[in-house]
């Protein structure tokens, strides 16, 4: 694109944006929903409006034999004005998994590490994304980072029990997070936001959030109080704090990599400025 994206009035700018996640969301749909899967993961977000339309304009002849699974509330309500047909995660039986969740990110790193939970249904994006065999994300441009909390800078969401909050908050401090602060539930409600668990949601800044590659070119991680940690290392201390339910870590391993239980994407498709889709693939 010859005119750069903040040259742009701000409208057109928009209107970009909405395109390229329209295109991303589409393309993940064409490469990742066969026809011969039943069961499908649908996450939350603005980007999973688009994957909802794809899969809804494939028609009812082609989405008639699936069963679409959503993260909440708003998916919930998108699955059901597409005409698609909806069940829950709570009714998967076990041993079962889903084909594919489709879902979104607030940041994806070089290594497809995602930070989630912007919206605060991040427990039940985990839930979605670990029972199914495979998890695409679909994202813009603008998600796109060489470290989680790069770009991203309100912080890792950190769903909690109330009760724990200050304690947690105690911790967050020590691990070098000192800015880290209960989620307030305003302008639409007064004190914390309230998940769909009846949790709490602490954002936490860290600094950017180190690879294993980054220790080749001599670059480590430092002490817990230095706050400078490598993705899995914080990600591991974060879920054993005694109040911590789930974090906004996506990390680990792919689906490419384990048959179950998989946080990270095999792919994300990321809708470009200039109008291209963009494809970042696992490695196995």
């Amino acid at each position: 694109m010859s005119t750069s994206e903040s040259a742009l009035p701000a409208q057109e700018q928009a209107r970009l944006v909405e395109e390229s996640k329209r295109l991303a969301a589409y393309q993940a749909v064409k490469d990742h929903l066969l026809p011969e899967f039943t069961k499908v993961g649908i996450g939350s977000g603005s980007t999973v409006v688009y994957v909802v339309e794809a899969i809804a304009a494939l028609g009812p002849a082609a989405t008639k034999g699936m069963q679409f699974y959503p993260t909440g509330a708003q998916s919930e309500e998108l699955i059901e004005a597409s005409g698609l047909n909806l069940q829950y995660i709570s009714k998967l039986p076990a041993g079962q998994q889903l084909d594919v969740a489709f879902d979104g990110a607030d940041e994806v790193d070089d290594d497809l590490n995602l930070i989630k939970g912007g919206g605060a249904c991040l427990w039940q994006e985990k839930i979605v994304a670990t029972s199914a065999k495979k998890f695409v994300c679909v994202a813009d441009f603008r998600k796109l980072s060489p470290r989680l909390g790069t770009n991203w800078k309100k912080g890792i969401p950190i769903e909690v029990l109330p009760m724990a909050a200050p304690r947690v908050l105690d911790a967050l401090k020590q691990m070098g997070s000192h800015n880290a602060r209960i989620r307030p539930g305003l302008p639409g409600k007064a004190g914390a936001i309230v998940t769909d668990n009846g949790m709490w949601i602490i954002d936490a800044p860290f600094a950017p959030l180190l690879l294993p590659k980054d220790s080749e070119t001599g670059i480590h991680a430092g002490n817990e109080t230095s706050g400078v940690w490598t993705v899995d290392a914080l990600a591991d201390r974060l879920i054993k704090l005694p109040g911590v339910a789930e974090i906004g870590l996506f990390y680990g391993q792919s689906g490419l990599q384990v048959e179950s239980g998989a946080q990270k994407p095999v792919a994300a498709y990321f809708g470009m400025a200039d109008g291209t889709v963009e494809l970042r693939k696992a490695s196995v």
